[in-house]
């Protein structure tokens, strides 16, 4: 990067650290939680997921850039970062389908991000600290900016219902921060697929007619929406329901589990989980900062079908009676491991047993 375009700035935590760096983007200052991801790959990604919302991501990876920005990895149409930290910044990618680099993103949508910043010693403060607020600024003074965190989904749904047609079974997916890749992967299984906000009625949702339900990943406090447990138990009770991330996590509220926030959250696209049921052991793709308390699960209802290799949280859970499965990871991946798709496939059988149609498989 040429001089012109960058200017000296800090990452300065609530805590007290301030780590120096080189700022391009947005100079103004923006405050937001500061959180890690340990993806190789998969900056456009992660940058584009509506779970990110409001939140500083610092990239282990030291080098970012590199292969520029396309349209194929938008998780949506505009990123939602709050800003982003990295070890080195390339702005001259090498990739044949990038058509804008990074810096140039920055730059369109004011997103600060701080470089040449020393991001293994950034993280051991951020495991070390746990969930913790920074501000990157070119001032050397941490402020709060962040009262809109706390209200985060508003932020990042539709309010349009959205359908896209096709010949396989119906699926209402529920937005609450959805990621682009999980309609893709339903388009391409051959679903007929309606996009709904998360407030969307019940009685409207039932006209719909739908053949099986997703509850979508999204931003922040599962609790923030805790207005909706009520219709989304209802509908778990009437529909095939899968639940990914947050909507794991709500389903579970629903039934009268508990959630909490973990200390500095899973993100990365190589989080061990275990399916209990098998011992098999995948790698998965994550994106949270919040799980749900094991102890709370009624197990006269659900038993818990995943656990995480590393600290043994609850990555998912199924019904002993209903049609309902939840993960806590992403089956649809992107960026990260595709191991789990087949989560999907037991979605769409159960659909066909609930239907009692030929079986609609993975294409």
């Amino acid at each position: 990067m040429t001089e012109e375009k960058i200017t000296t700035g800090y990452l300065i935590l609530e805590s007290g650290e301030i780590f120096e760096g080189k700022l391009v983007g947005n100079s103004k200052g923006v405050c937001g939680e500061v959180v890690f991801n340990t993806s190789m790959t998969g900056y456009q990604e992660i940058m584009t997921d509506p779970s990110y919302a409001g939140q500083l991501v610092v990239f282990s990876y030291p080098l970012i850039g590199n292969y520029g920005m396309n349209d194929c990895y938008e998780e949506s149409v505009v990123p939602h970062v709050k800003g982003i930290v990295t070890g080195e910044l390339c702005i001259d990618p090498s990739h044949f389908k990038s058509n804008e680099t990074i810096l140039t993103m920055l730059k369109k949508y004011e997103i600060p991000c701080l470089t040449n910043v020393d991001t293994r010693e950034l993280v051991k403060t951020i495991r070390k600290k746990g969930a913790i607020k920074g501000v990157i600024s070119d001032e050397k003074h941490f402020f709060a900016n962040d009262h809109d965190n706390n209200n985060l989904i508003d932020h990042v749904v539709t309010n349009k219902v959205l359908t896209y047609q096709n010949d396989g079974p119906h699926i209402i997916l529920m937005d609450f921060g959805f990621k682009k890749s999980i309609l893709s992967f339903l388009l391409r299984s051959k679903c007929k697929v309606t996009i709904v906000p998360y407030h969307y009625p019940l009685e409207k949702i039932n006209a719909l007619k739908p053949d099986g339900i997703i509850v979508s990943n999204g931003p922040g406090d599962p609790m923030a929406v805790g207005n909706q447990l009520k219709k989304i138990k209802t509908l778990t009770q009437n529909y095939p329901t899968l639940g990914i991330c947050l909507g794991h996590q709500l389903i579970a509220l629903a039934y009268g589990a508990k959630t909490r926030k973990l200390p500095f959250g899973h993100r990365g696209g190589n989080h061990p989980v275990k399916e209990l049921a098998t011992g098999k052991v995948f790698i998965t793709s994550q994106n949270h900062g919040y799980d749900v308390i094991d102890s709370t699960i009624d197990e006269l209802q659900f038993f818990v079908s995943f656990k995480h290799v590393n600290d043994g949280t609850v990555e998912g859970m199924k019904h002993r009676k209903l049609p309902i499965i939840t993960v806590q990871f992403h089956p649809e991946a992107h960026p990260g491991p595709t191991d789990t798709e087949y989560i999907f496939e037991q979605f769409y059988q159960l659909i066909n047993q609930q239907i009692g149609v030929m079986q609609y498989a993975l294409q």
